[in-house]
């Protein structure tokens, strides 16, 4: 995830100040990534040091105020343009543990299959609940958080079908429990 350019973009929209800042980005994707405010205040030094932002002083209640400039704005019109690169995939960590769980002697594949996929099934009724919630009193400004909602029910809804696949794989090989055999 992009904080650099999500920052930039919010910016776009307005000058802020850090806390906003993380506010307005958690408001408009949900809380599925929250932010740390230090994180925040390090990026946005950074905007500042490569000159896409530019400090606009206090705002008289002790917050340091931020506005995009112009090289900022050709920077995020350029990530609104750009496809996010699915290069290298980011580092699965249930993928990482299954692979070495079928390779290591006595680990019982089969329950860390059912371990993740109870996970993965609550995860898929807590984001499906929340987008019925949020379906059920809509208001324009929870389009954004509705998109968030319906990657994540994806997401999930992919994550059970190839924890399935996983263990179909595993009574085809015999190999349920115990490693390799």
């Amino acid at each position: 995830m992009s904080i650099r350019h999500s920052l930039l973009a919010l910016l776009h929209d307005q000058p802020r100040y850090g806390y906003e800042l993380r506010v307005e980005f958690e408001d408009r994707t949900g809380t599925a990534w929250p932010l740390n405010i230090g994180q925040v205040y390090t990026t946005l030094d950074r905007l500042e040091r490569d000159g896409l932002v530019s400090n606009d002083g206090d705002d008289g209640g002790g917050h340091v105020v931020y506005s995009i400039t112009d090289a900022g704005i050709e920077e995020v019109g350029a990530w609104f343009a750009g496809a996010v690169d699915r290069g290298t995939p980011p580092r699965n960590e249930i993928a990482i543990k299954l692979a070495l769980a079928v390779t290591l002697p006595g680990v019982d594949v089969s329950a860390v299959i059912q371990s993740q996929r109870e996970v993965s099934v609550r995860a898929l009724q807590e984001h499906t609940q929340a987008r019925k919630a949020v379906s059920a009193n809509q208001r324009s400004a929870d389009t954004a958080w509705l998109l968030v909602l319906d990657s994540l029910i994806f997401q999930a809804e992919a994550e059970v079908r190839w924890l399935d696949l996983c263990e179909a794989r595993m009574v085809q090989l015999g190999q349920g429990n115990g490693g390799p055999g």
